[in-house]
């Protein structure tokens, strides 16, 4: 095992043991169960010698007054050490239940710390696995392989210590078969270790392109592209089906190879046992004890090894999670961050971007020196070629992403030294993609906005001309949405999240092309409630229907990151520059 593989494992042991210890009151109790569980259960094979010595040696006479007494005690500790066998499961499966509770929810509140940026490089069925796979999967251990191991290591120290009180002679032939299953232990869990890792891995690539696929099902029948995500398909399912068969396969090795080091170990005390009865040094009763005690030391170590893939498994899960609780979240705000608005939160909305420059990548620059400055209460419509830069200047507004030089400032103060809720609450946003979540149409619209009572929704509904619409939905706005709205139109959802948005009472407000979804006549129908919405907000709006930003007080073209021409709509088609080419363009 490398040192690095050697690092991680026993980082990831510890945070384990860190969430393990949260429960420790439960965790003593089971430690204890585990105890007097296996110690009970040792007892039994002295037991059994002392009966097999009522034997009266050479003559074949039986004490069967002394069998039964021991017999009887055998049955009592045994049953004993059944039922808190017994307690011992249920307080591990609580545990592991209180511990996964707990995980689960540390890694969904870490999503919610998480830059957007980390959402953009990851793929969501990755995130999910993380989340519902990877954690089930530590779950299963904890409940069942750590259980194992605690009763592995009480039952061989508890046999082993029994066994040097029976011949201490004896016990040499464990000298020679412990330390080469250890070894032999060793050796195949670190070649077995990164297989495990890879397999975790490759089944989140086949979730990420699984939830893709499923979430594009309209498009890709669209254009008949069927047999090729099959085939796409089949590849990433082979691979996580490889790396799911090596690491089973090699894993499996273990057990094997333990066994046929504890069969031989078995096979040593047999023969040396019996030369030492016929030597005189040792009787049937103890040999019967020593070979009943040398299969509870050999047969942990058997299981033990057994489950070393399940554990594997299970590290390996445990270390993506880790990983991703570990991820850097969204920047803190700086120690004296000022709330927007100041102590009467009033927003003038005056913003100003002074020499910005920005790259999602190093070395990768999409805006470059970019200047603007827009007055309170006014619409400023951005437009130009995919690419542009368009939706990554709202980004910066957003301040979902820092510039990498220049600075942008909102009424005056720079947006590094607001507090990163107090902007965004200053915004509404509308995006080109919807987003409505499974629950009634009143639960989505109210979504952004704590405490929005029914007049204040249907008010916003009226503005967004989508109100007769749901009154006409089954149940009203108490009418149920499936996921992502799949039960109504694009364009009603698009209209949805448009009144979502008037429902704010924002001082700023984004567009992010918000009426590419909505036809012609719809489109119409929401200008002027738009309109009469916008008045008095500073507005940006990214269109690529440029009917729509024609009263617009200023027009930015944009093209690589920088604005090549602005003005009005009329000075810009007078220009005759590349505002007017896109216009016309629309009209061929």
């Amino acid at each position: 095992m490398s040192e690095t593989d050697r690092r991680y494992s026993k980082g990831t042991i510890l945070k384990l043991g860190r969430y393990l210890f949260y429960h420790k009151g439960l965790l003593s109790l089971a430690f204890l169960c585990t105890l007097g569980s296996n110690l009970f259960a040792l007892i039994g094979p002295r037991l059994t010698g002392y009966a097999i010595g009522a034997i009266e040696p050479g003559k074949g006479a039986v004490d069967f007054g002394t069998v039964w007494y021991y017999a009887v005690w055998m049955a009592v500790f045994y049953v004993v050490s059944s039922a808190m066998s017994y307690g011992l499961q249920v307080l591990m499966l609580t545990i592991s239940r209180k511990v996964v509770y707990r995980m689960r929810q540390d890694v969904f509140e870490k999503l919610m710390t998480l830059p957007v940026g980390y959402f953009d490089i990851h793929q969501t069925g990755d995130i999910i696995s993380r989340i519902s796979y990877d954690i089930d999967t530590v779950n299963a251990s904890l409940s069942n392989d750590l259980v194992q191991l605690l009763t592995t290591v009480i039952t061989v120290v508890g046999a082993l210590v029994m066994m040097f009180t029976i011949s201490p002679r004896l016990l040499l032939v464990f000298a020679f078969t412990v330390p080469l299953s250890i070894c032999m232990t060793k050796f195949l869990t670190g070649k077995t270790r990164p297989l495990f890792r890879e397999r975790s891995a490759k089944l989140g690539e086949m979730n990420g392109f699984v939830e893709e696929m499923i979430s594009g099902q309209k498009t890709l029948k669209a254009y008949g592209r069927e047999d090729y995500t099959i085939g796409r398909f089949d590849g990433k399912n082979k691979a996580a089906v490889d790396a799911y068969y090596r690491a089973e396969y090699y894993g499996s090795i273990v057990g094997p190879c333990v066994n046929f080091v504890n069969n031989l170990s078995l096979s040593l005390i047999s023969v040396f046992g019996a030369l030492l009865y016929l030597a005189g040094s040792m009787s049937i009763g103890d040999i019967s004890s020593f070979v009943l005690y040398s299969r509870k030391f050999s047969g942990p170590i058997n299981e033990a090894a057994n489950i070393m893939s399940e554990l594997q498994s299970a590290l390996a899960a445990a270390e993506r999670v880790f990983r991703l609780l570990e991820e850097d979240p969204e920047p803190a705000d700086a120690p004296e961050a000022l709330e927007l608005g100041g102590n009467d939160g009033k927003v003038r909305g005056e913003v100003e971007l002074s020499h910005v420059e920005f790259g999602y990548l190093p070395g990768k620059t999409i805006l470059h020196n970019f200047n603007l400055h827009v007055k309170p209460g006014q619409m400023i419509a951005i437009v130009g070629p995919t690419g542009a830069g368009k939706t990554t200047l709202i980004n910066l507004l957003m301040r979902f992403y820092d510039a990498d030089r220049g600075e942008i400032r909102v009424d005056g103060k720079s947006v590094s030294q607001l507090t990163r809720q107090s902007l965004r609450q200053a915004y509404a946003m509308v995006l080109q993609d919807t987003w409505l979540f499974y629950g009634s149409v009143y639960d989505n619209l109210a979504y952004g906005k704590e405490g929005a009572t029914r007049e204040d929704v249907e008010r916003a509904a009226r503005a967004a001309r989508i109100h007769s619409f749901i009154k006409r939905l089954p149940q009203g706005y108490d009418t149920i949405l499936t996921d992502e709205g799949t039960n109504i139109s694009k364009g009603q959802k698009q209209l949805l999240t448009i009144a979502r948005a008037m429902l704010l009472d924002a001082r700023m407000l984004i567009l992010d092309e918000a009426t590419s979804n909505v036809d012609t006549r719809t489109e119409q129908q929401i200008q002027w409630a738009m309109s009469q919405l916008m008045q008095g907000k500073t507005c940006f709006v990214i269109a690529h229907r440029l009917s729509t930003i024609q009263n617009a007080d200023r027009i930015l073209v944009v093209n690589g990151g920088e604005v090549v021409e602005q003005g009005t709509h009329r000075e810009l088609m007078q220009r005759g520059g590349m505002y007017r080419q896109l216009y016309e363009a629309q009209f061929e």
